[in-house]
C-alpha cells in the first residue's frame, strides 16, 4: 500500500511543477489554489509512504515520477522536444525507479 502511495504522491508533485507554470508567477487564482492543494497532497502522501519506505528511496521514486510526469507534460503540450537522448535519460530515470523498488526493503 505505500508503494501505491507513493505514486500518488508522485502524481501530484506532476500536478503541482505543472501547476507551477499555469499560475503566471503565482499571479492567476485558480491554477495557484489548484496547484497548492496538490503540493498540500503530495507532501502528504509522502510523509504516509516514508511510515514504511526508506526515506532515501521514497525521496528518489517521488521525485523521479515528478520528473517524468513533467518531462511527458512539457513534451505532449508545450512542445518541448523530445529527441533520442531527452528519451534515453527518461528510461534511465524509470530504471533507476524500477531498480530502487526492487532493492528496497
Amino acid at each position: 500500500m505505500s508503494w501505491f502511495i507513493l505514486f500518488i504522491a508522485g502524481l501530484f508533485e506532476v500536478v503541482w511543477a505543472v501547476g507551477i507554470k499555469y499560475t503566471e508567477g503565482w499571479t492567476r487564482f485558480w491554477p495557484a489554489v489548484i496547484t497548492l492543494l496538490a503540493m498540500v497532497a503530495s507532501f502528504y502522501l509522502l510523509s504516509l509512504a516514508l511510515k514504511n519506505i526508506p526515506m532515501g528511496t521514497a525521496y528518489a521514486v517521488w521525485t523521479g515520477i515528478g520528473t517524468i510526469g513533467t518531462v511527458v507534460y512539457g513534451i505532449l503540450f508545450f512542445k518541448e522536444p523530445a529527441d533520442l537522448f531527452r528519451i534515453i535519460c527518461i528510461l534511465l530515470i524509470i530504471s533507476g525507479i524500477a531498480g530502487l523498488k526492487i532493492l528496497a526493503r
